[in-house]
């Protein structure tokens, strides 16, 4: 098999294999959160139940998680470039099918093959950049990367708002058109890679019981509330299913001599650390969106767009941090720049947690900048160090691996703080009803303006308490996300430290 890919290219062909590859990123990227504002009015369009439109989100979800591990074999067997293009083509043809779908079960059809198309997109450009750029410069490369793979998810909301507000839902999946075909014609262009081979062989059984595991658990995670978790029989099932699915792939993995997923990539402790902080990082960034964005809407009152417009600072935080960061791995450890990310991070999820609803713009959006440029710090330095110590040949199977990883994370995240949220505003809810009774002073100086011996003045009493209820828990979760990303710093000092890459140097540096 020919590595072409295994050389850097240069000039104004590095140039243009970077823009395919970040223009296909962030298309993939932004379908991961910018149908989540439409859902609405596709329930309408569609005649579909509550129940039924979620299926929107999660076929999409099970398919990518499914196919991402796959990468690796599937770019081995038809080779790079041809992979690519198909990947993309299939995803631009399914996301026009989704705009033409006219019942729920079209789009959840449609969906599923997107999300199977997208899947290895991701991976693949990350690989596609690793290769392309010289050592010295992989920083800069992942700087551009990550400008895809976060801008997306953050751009998202505020993109299919202004879409769905001034246009059609439908043009949320349109909007991947031109995306698409822009890539295309630069990967027709420029791009080159691994050629595939027939003799490349795929451990089915490694796939099946591994494909099992995550497909439950992304039922398990995003079905869970709806159906009250283990009160539900579906719930049960897909929990036994991820943990039989799970057993048999390890034991298969361990004992086999050609296993699914290569062993070499779990000896290496940079990219078995860099899998256990992505998994954080996607926790904490998809859950803190999924948050803000209700929290502004049913609490703050306000629009959609209103909403993602207030958001929309987060990413030039990440812009600015990435274009920085990318510059300064030259120079300075990996490993404290990851730090300052983590606790960057930690400090704007503390000004979250002391949020109310009477809060200014001024201060969410200085708190989303933070934000930003945290995870912007994060995010350039850990995937350049994940795969700084990695064998080339590995690095397309490690990237889909680091790109579910960021994706269960992502998802684990969304599930336990939605729980929590419910859980608590309920507990807070019936703590703060309790001192609405006759015998409380503030009930009976108030009384007469609250008009509590009426239905409406009731009505309003409990929208207060709601009101109350739910700031209380939503500033629980983002306390719990502080913590947790203060309990990630440690774990950096388990990585190996990186040297800074000097100017002329060709080969990494690394201590244990």
């Amino acid at each position: 098999m020919s590595d072409i890919a295994a050389t850097p290219v240069t000039g104004s062909k590095r140039a243009a294999v970077t823009i395919c590859v970040m223009v296909a990123t962030l298309m993939q990227a932004l379908d991961s959160t910018i149908a989540n504002v439409a859902l609405p009015y596709m329930q309408g369009s569609l005649a579909a139940t509550s129940t039924q439109i979620n299926w929107v989100l999660t076929s999409y979800i099970v398919a990518a998680a499914i196919l991402t591990p796959a990468t690796g074999w599937l770019e081995a067997r038809f080779g790079r470039r041809q992979l690519f293009i198909v990947c993309v083509a299939g995803f631009v043809v399914a996301s026009m099918l989704c705009g033409t779908a006219t019942s729920i079960e079209q789009m959840v059809v449609y969906r599923m093959i997107q999300g199977a198309f997208g899947a290895p997109v991701v991976p693949l450009s990350q690989a596609v950049l690793l290769d392309s750029y010289p050592l010295r410069m992989r920083g800069q490369a992942m700087a551009i990367f990550g400008l895809g793979v976060m801008l997306g998810p953050i751009l998202g909301p505020t993109l299919g708002g202004w879409l769905t507000q001034y246009y059609d839902w439908r043009w949320v999946f349109y909007v991947n058109v031109p995306l698409g075909v822009m890539t295309l014609v630069l990967a027709f262009g420029f791009l080159e890679g691994k050629v595939g081979s027939v003799a490349a062989k795929l451990d089915w059984f490694g796939f099946a019981t591994l494909g099992i595991a995550i497909a439950a658990l992304q039922l398990f995670l995003d079905r869970g509330e709806q159906l009250d978790w283990f009160q539900s029989t579906e719930i049960q099932i897909e929990f036994a299913l991820m943990l039989l699915g799970l057993y048999l792939f390890v034991v298969h993995t361990l004992t086999t001599s050609k296993p699914f997923l290569d062993g070499r990539l779990f000896r290496d402790r940079n990219f078995v650390m860099g899998q256990v902080m992505i998994f954080i990082v996607g926790a904490v960034l998809l859950a803190t969106l999924s948050l803000l964005a209700p929290y502004l809407e049913r609490l703050m009152g306000y629009p959609v767009l209103t909403a993602g417009l207030v958001l929309a600072p987060r990413g030039i935080g990440t812009m600015v941090a990435m274009v920085l960061v990318g510059r300064l791995m030259s120079l300075v450890d990996t490993r404290y720049l990851l730090l300052v990310g983590l606790l960057l991070t930690a400090v704007a999820l503390h000004q979250m947690s002391q949020f109310t609803p009477d809060i200014s713009q001024g201060t969410i959006i200085w708190t989303g900048l933070i934000q930003g440029f945290g995870l912007g710090f994060v995010f350039v330095p850990l995937s350049t160090v994940t795969f700084a110590t990695l064998a080339p040949d590995l690095r397309t199977q490690g990237t889909g691996f680091y790109s579910l990883m960021r994706n269960v994370g992502a998802s684990v995240g969304i599930s336990v703080t939605t729980f929590l949220l419910t859980r608590n505003a309920a507990t807070v809810h019936a703590g703060l009803s309790g001192d609405v009774s006759p015998y409380s002073r503030a009930v009976q100086q108030l009384g007469p303006v609250l008009r509590l011996d009426t239905p409406a003045g009731r009505a309003t009493v409990n929208d207060l308490i709601n009101v109350q209820a739910e700031t209380i828990a939503y500033a629980d979760n983002f306390r719990l996300m502080m913590i947790v990303t203060l309990l990630a710093m440690p774990l950096v000092l388990l990585l190996r430290n990186t040297k800074p890459l000097k100017a002329g140097k060709s080969e990494p540096t690394a201590e244990a």
